[in-house]
């Protein structure tokens, strides 16, 4: 049985959140995050954005149906949010994503409208359904295409919520990278060389790391696809 709450002090260390003061935090309910990579809806609402001062505060907010992650209203306090997922105020018109700061730590920025419509979504498997592939991505997400060039470990960035495929991007030398586990959770770079799985990556500050291909999600062909970093919103 899972339980509902969890102490403070055992919380995962990737969650941005004071560790005094009240002695238990809202768990997330079981999704497709690991609970490293997600908080519950509560919790980020309350103690990272700062939108309601109160459990009482917050649960008014989600009754009025204000507030949707990845283009879903959601109303459930201990529904898990993630790395990538996207929050929308809707009376508020703010827009933001979660992603993991240069400490690994789970971090909200600001972004736009147009912006709040799109996911890059990893690839973990892939199998056949009736002549057609699906890929099953890293979020829960189950996509049917009718080409086979996708590969476990390349990137989609689809439409939210709608689920259509925007752009491709592969994981291969020369693509930018996040690094969502190991060591250096939190930082990006670009790939130098893929070998078995592993692969070596030029951080931002120049230096050739190696780390296991299954910490690295790919967010663009040279660049991010989207914003990794807090942005003027207009």
């Amino acid at each position: 049985m899972v339980k509902k709450h969890l102490k403070r002090l055992a919380m995962p260390k990737s969650w941005k959140i004071k560790r005094g003061g009240i002695k238990f935090i809202t768990r997330p309910s079981p999704g497709p995050h690991p609970l490293r990579l997600s908080l519950s809806l509560k919790s980020l609402l309350r103690d990272i954005l700062k939108i309601g001062k109160t459990t009482k505060e917050v649960r008014f907010i989600l009754n009025k149906r204000n507030i949707l992650v990845d283009g879903i209203r959601r109303t459930d306090p201990k529904f898990p949010v993630g790395f990538m997922d996207t929050i929308e105020v809707k009376e508020a018109k703010q827009f933001f994503r979660i992603i993991l700061d240069k400490k690994g730590k789970l971090s909200v920025i600001n972004i736009s409208s147009k912006e709040s419509n799109l996911k890059p979504c990893k690839i973990i498997n892939k199998s056949k359904v009736k002549g057609k592939t699906q890929l099953n991505l890293y979020d829960g997400r189950n996509i049917l295409v009718e080409d086979d060039k996708y590969k476990i470990g390349d990137t989609i960035l689809i439409t939210i919520p709608k689920q259509e495929i925007k752009d491709y991007i592969k994981l291969e030398k020369g693509c930018f990278i996040y690094l969502i586990g190991g060591k250096h959770s939190g930082s990006t770079g670009t790939v130098e060389d893929i070998s078995g799985n592993k692969i070596v990556y030029k951080s931002d500050n120049g230096e050739l790391i190696e780390t296991l291909k299954k910490y690295v999600f790919v967010l663009g062909k040279a660049k991010p696809a989207i914003s990794i970093t807090n942005k003027k919103v207009k």
